[in-house]
């Protein structure tokens, strides 16, 4: 077993974990945070994204440990019931989720995509290196790693689109 701190939804948690411990295993099974799902298990559908010191990952492809001392954000440290995140009600407006299932990888991967935008991080698509901004085919492009079986891509573009002030409806 080994010793672990981090911050997690802005409260510091420390734990004591088998060092193959996955961070989401860490998050679901050691800390009750089941927001973010296993999915896949291998780090090809998005659904167990958090994001971690501003980026996001797959959760299940890095060991807890690896983490030692970073800050990491769940769907349950965007918002709340009462007080949702931006992005959390643009999803809601948007009708972009159907079943649910990869929701909560949607909106974290969604938030940090246009966290990447703003800093000017350029993507595959990205035409011009100067000014990385904002385009339907950049969002594709950035979310293109979580799968949404129900296939409510155009909604999450919609609700993406909104929070990013490029709401064209």
């Amino acid at each position: 077993m080994m010793a672990l701190d981090m911050k997690v939804n802005g409260r510091d948690v420390h734990l004591q974990l088998d060092p193959r411990t996955t961070l989401l295993d860490a998050l679901r099974e050691h800390l009750h945070l089941t927001g973010t799902k296993k999915g896949c298990d291998h780090g090809q559908c998005g659904a167990c994204t958090v994001i971690v010191e501003g980026r996001r990952i797959n959760s299940c492809l890095t060991l807890a440990v690896m983490h030692e001392g970073e800050t990491v954000t769940t769907i349950e440290g965007l918002g709340t019931p009462e007080r949702l995140h931006p992005m959390q009600r643009a999803f809601i407006v948007h009708d972009g989720y159907q079943c649910g299932y990869c929701t909560p990888g949607q909106i974290c991967s969604a938030v940090a995509v246009l966290e990447e935008i703003e800093a000017g991080v350029p993507s595959h698509v990205t035409q011009d290196l100067d000014h990385v901004g904002w385009s339907d085919a950049e969002a594709r492009e950035r979310m293109s790693g979580n799968i949404c079986r129900c296939a409510a891509y155009p909604n999450i573009i919609a609700a993406m689109r909104d929070v990013a002030g490029e709401d064209k409806a």
